[in-house]
């Protein structure tokens, strides 16, 4: 912002502040001056960015390598199908060539639907921005209160009055207090874990991070406790929520493609290559056959004859060899597999938003994490308190299991305190009534109702039970109640306060740092109880309290042994609270109402500190935003996977370093010297040494981070090359996920900011959540080759066997429609059900893969030529026996009464006119006996509507063989004996899908017209799987080769 460049409105006085923007506390701004600011400033509002029109997020659809090869395969073939019922005078018979191009268009339109859907959702984290904002706000003008005035009507300038629950419009200077107090809830902002004391006094650092400006409110936090009065200094796209809107918005201009995107864009421009030179290939084969010339003085070409019609014969071949190359159904398997892999994820508690963030989790290297709500439940809670024996020597100290506000959540440890002494009960007296937070249950969480430490303090007390009774009869009551948003009841604390009641409150201020509450005892005596900064609390006791009730007064030896122990309490990151209480009140001894003659006393916050001196100190209570439970076993499993953490919080640095060691992200006495730094320290690092720290082995934790911070460090993190994936929670927390490779949020206690800004959505908040999704990823990454590699031997069967009837001089074995449908439907069901797979068993203990490997390695390669080399010559071969030989392997060809002709023949078909007499068709049946197809007319329709029945045999050769190659697929290295088809049930069922689909072609009369393909007898299909069968039989010999020389290298590496 500009203005907040000239002017920092934090680290001058409050005078300075009104002088500069020319207002005043008693009247505010005239109406002339907002006119003349609303010019200059404009409306309190983010701006909307202008998204991209839907014709041009249509055309971003067919930006693909894959798409255009398939764009003009189709272009092409509508021309030829165009051309070709214009020669047949529109009768009609052309509709088959029609089928190829129309599926293609089909299949380009259902996928730039889905990008365009997909597109259209990317920036909703812009919107989710703009419902944070708050709608209205009490405002000074003209000396008039304006209760409701639009927020986005203010101007720099304007005074505002905050309240209680008051949603903050504008970033704002505090001019001053109503209250004692002022607590604004900012976590989703700044990710500090407890609502922040603000207060107007000025702040000395001109270069201030948010944390650090304590006289500042910003935009979209929310006031929890107290009132004030401010004034605006920053609105609309200026204030810090404006900001973040423009880094999401900087950061979705930058996001880039998927590795998978990458590697399939690298295979489609491979492909094309490929297709042009066998397509030229296949022309220069066969240019004698439209193209003659005579030859005069042994090398003059003369009398040069061109047939188009013999040129467009081949380049349609050309064109079903396209078809043939393409895997047309790829992007759609693709598509289907990242689909189930969303709904595997789902089951895992791991919703993901976009569809390609499926494949990318599985090659991070580096998850950043934030730590207040991801790391850690974003619950406060005791988990440790103390207080003396018997002695005023030694302390006896109480753990507290648990990490939720849910009071049956754990217990104290060895709780052997039933009937409790009265020490105890003084503290959980102080717990109880000290206190005003709540606890409800809303969406399955436990959620506090003022503050956390509060409500924390209060299921402590549940946890302790009440004097003679035992711990657990009165919490079952808790069970009592709906989700809803009621409250929960806690009868522990209700027991506290129905004995104890409360008759004044003196509220917290920074100055005593504690707050306290006059409360009746049952026995009618006033007793005052404090709670607060456990130095603070034990500077103004003289007296501590013993297990047996005894008061001895508090000497230095017994301060020493308390402070020690206070010591070692935040050294663990705890946030200690003293408890303390005062029998001898003097003057409030009597104390009842606001009638009584020392009430004057309590309206003033200076008399606090008079009053809460010569306490009696209870105990210390410890207190932590606690980690999850399953987040060390988790980062356990990321250092196996050899994928990096770091933390990257909004949280002072030792409540961070102490939750990183305690998750065993370090380790107890690790030098946290190179891996520990603030935002702002490692940003002040040259360049070089950031990226040397960054690329450092071993965990790392950025502490008080601001949003340009984790931006920062996930751009450099990428530019260094890795897969970043970032968690968070917080609106601070969207620029980030924007940029990462994957935005994970938190579904529970995210914001809608964070969610709509990323790619996946943890319906559990749980950290090891994503390294199961990173399995998962892991695994649909390895059967996604797994499908890959299947089409493609496919499609290089398809290929060669369309190049050897080229070569070959014979008629076509297989037309474009046929080959679109092996492609689209046949081979899909197979395809996709490899994407069943089942992971392997040390998925998790293998380093991520880079994200330039290959999809396919050089020996895969070779393999899946060798195998497409067999599915093209068995393809072929299956046509040309049914020409030429009467029997394959004892079983007869001609039991239909075809006639055979020499394999010459066959290969100078097109020469058929010139045989004159010499040649003759016999007809012969198809449909076991009741159709018959003869030749009476022109027997050299044997070689184009006669080759019917071995175009059927060579399309059901090529199904058969791509579902026994289905079968090799399931393992890139393993035999079907280790591992066989049933552990993928999901393939047996898809080739059984697949095979009756082509018999629903074949059986179907309106469909094998379409198809150009007739019925099949027994012993036909017989001799179709002889020749599809030795394909399994080739893969196991060829992975048995892979399996020695991989052996026999890692012998040489171990020898070495």
């Amino acid at each position: 912002m500009e203005e907040e460049k000239s002017f920092l409105a934090w680290s001058l006085s409050v005078d300075q502040c009104l002088k500069e923007y020319n207002t005043t506390l008693d009247k505010g701004l005239t109406s002339e001056d907002v006119q003349i600011r609303r010019q200059k400033y404009g409306y309190n509002e983010l701006a909307k960015e202008k998204g991209k029109p839907l014709w041009h997020l249509v055309l971003e659809q067919f930006d693909d390598t894959l798409v255009k090869i398939l764009l003009g395969a189709a272009f092409i073939s509508f021309v030829l199908a165009f051309l070709g019922e214009s020669e047949e005078n529109g009768s009609g018979s052309g509709f088959e060539a029609f089928v190829e191009p129309f599926v293609i268009v089909l299949i380009l339109i259902l996928n730039a639907v889905v990008g365009v859907w997909q597109e259209s959702n990317a920036e909703k984290a812009l919107e989710a921005l703009k419902a944070m904002q708050c709608e209205s706000a009490k405002v000074l003008r003209d000396g008039t209160v304006l209760p409701n005035l639009p927020a986005r009507e203010l101007v720099p300038g304007d005074i505002v009055e905050l309240h209680v629950g008051d949603k903050v419009p504008a970033d704002m200077r505090v001019s001053g207090l109503k209250t004692s107090t002022l607590r604004v809830e900012q976590s989703s902002l700044t990710g500090e874990a407890m609502p922040v004391l603000k207060g107007a006094s000025l702040v000395v650092a001109d270069d201030c991070e948010l944390q650090g400006k304590e006289n500042m409110v910003f935009a979209g936090t929310t006031v929890v406790n107290g009132s004030c009065v401010c004034v605006v200094t920053s609105i609309g796209m200026d204030t810090e929520i404006g900001k973040i809107q423009r880094q999401i918005h900087e950061a979705s201009l930058e996001e880039s493609e998927t590795p998978l995107k990458k590697k399939l864009d690298e295979f489609g421009s491979r492909l094309t290559t490929a297709i042009c030179i066998v397509c030229v290939l296949v022309w220069i084969i066969n240019y004698k056959n439209f193209v003659s010339w005579d030859v005069v003085d042994g090398y003059k070409p003369v009398n040069i004859r061109f047939s188009l019609e013999k040129c467009t014969y081949y380049f349609k071949i050309a064109v079903a060899l396209a078809v043939a190359a393409i895997p047309e159904g790829l992007p759609a398997v693709i598509t289907t597999c990242l689909a189930l892999g969303t709904r595997k994820m789902a089951q895992k508690n791991a919703i993901v938003r976009k569809l390609p963030s499926v494949e990318t989790l599985g090659c991070t290297t580096v998850i950043c994490s934030d730590k207040t709500g991801t790391l850690t439940t974003n619950q406060m809670s005791a988990t440790e308190f103390f207080t003396l024996g018997g002695k005023t020597t030694t302390c006896r100290v109480f753990s507290v299991d648990g990490t939720t506000y849910d009071p049956k959540d754990g217990g104290i440890v060895d709780w052997g305190c039933y009937n409790m002494d009265a020490n105890l009960q003084a503290v959980a007296e102080i717990c109880s009534i000290c206190n005003d937070a709540g606890v409800f249950y809303e969406g399955k969480l436990f959620r506090a109702t003022g503050l956390p430490t509060e409500a924390a303090l209060k299921v402590l007390v549940e946890k302790m039970g009440i004097p003679e009774k035992k711990n657990g009869e009165s919490i079952q009551e808790v069970a009592n109640f709906a989700d809803n948003g009621s409250s929960v009841k806690l009868p522990c604390c209700d027991w506290w306060n129905k004995r104890s009641k409360r008759v004044a409150t003196l509220e917290f201020d920074r100055v005593r740092k504690s707050m306290s509450v006059i409360v009746r005892e049952p026995n009618g005596q006033n007793r005052l109880l404090v709670k607060g900064a456990a130095e603070s609390i034990l500077e103004r006791s003289s007296y501590t309290q013993l297990a047996d009730g005894s008061l001895v007064p508090l000497d230095e030896a017994c301060r020493e042994v308390i402070l020690k122990k206070h010591s070692e309490m935040t050294s663990k990151g705890l946030r200690c609270l003293g408890l303390a209480y005062k029998d001898e009140l003097g003057e409030f001894s009597d104390y009842s109402s606001e009638e009584h003659p020392s009430h004057k006393k309590l309206l003033d916050p200076s008399c606090y500190s008079n009053i809460e001196t010569n306490l009696t100190f209870v105990g210390v209570v410890g207190l932590r935003d606690p980690p999850r439970e399953e987040v060390g076993n988790a980062i356990e499993d990321c250092r196996e996977a050899g994928i990096r953490v770091m933390v990257i919080t909004g949280d002072n640095k030792s409540t961070a370093e102490a939750i990183c060691c305690e998750i065993r992200l370090f380790s107890e006495n690790e030098d946290l010297s190179q891996s520990s730094f603030t935002g702002r320290e490692f940003m002040s690092l040259p360049a070089s040494r950031r990226s040397e720290i960054l690329s450092t082995p071993g965990g790392k934790v950025f502490s008080r981070a601001e949003p340009r911070h984790k931006q920062e460090i996930v751009r450099m993190l990428k530019e260094m090359g890795e897969i970043v994936a970032m968690t968070g929670d917080g609106v601070n927390d969207a620029p980030a996920l924007k940029l990462a490779d994957i935005g994970i949020a938190m579904g529970i206690t995210g914001t809608e900011v964070a969610k709509e800004a990323s790619d996946m959505v943890l319906a559990d908040d749980n950290f090891s959540t994503i390294v199961a999704a990173v399995a998962e990823g892991r695994s649909i990454y390895n059967n996604m080759k797994a499908f890959i590699r299947y089409m493609i031997s496919s499609n290089v069967g398809e290929v060669i066997s369309i190049f050897l009837t080229a070569a070959l001089g014979i008629p076509e074995c297989m037309i474009p429609v046929q080959l679109l449908w092996v492609n689209l439907v046949t081979d899909g069901p197979p395809a996709t059900a490899l994407g069943f797979n089942p992971a392997d068993i040390d998925i998790m203990k293998k380093p991520p893969r880079k994200s330039d490997d290959s999809l396919i390695d050089s020996w895969v390669l070779i393999r899946y030529i060798m195998i497409g080399s067999y599915v093209g010559v068995a393809t072929v071969g299956i046509f040309v026996l049914w020409y030429t030989q009467a029997s394959f392997l004892g079983i007869s060809l001609i039991s239909d009464g075809h006639t055979l002709v020499s394999f010459t023949q066959l290969q100078n078909w097109s020469e058929c006119s010139s045989w004159g007499s010499n040649f003759t068709a016999a007809p012969y049946t198809i449909s076991g006996g009741f159709r018959t197809i003869s030749f009476e007319n022109n027997p050299c329709d044997y070689f184009t509507s006669g080759k019917v029945k071995p175009m059927t045999l060579s399309l059901s050769v090529l199904v058969a063989i791509e579902m026994f190659n289905s079968l090799n697929a399931l393992s890139e290295d393993n035999s079907l004996l280790k591992m066989p088809p049933w552990r993928n049930p999901w393939l047996l069922v898809a080739m059984t899908v697949s095979f009756g689909l082509h018999c629903v072609i074949l059986y179907v009369p309106f469909l094998a017209n379409v198809f150009g393909i007739v019925p099949l007898s027994f012993r036909e299909w017989f001799v179709v799987i002889l020749v599809s069968f030795p394909v399994i039989l080739i893969d196991e010999a060829l992975k048995f080769i892979g399996r020695c020389s991989r052996g026999s290298i890692k012998k040489k590496i171990k020898t070495m």
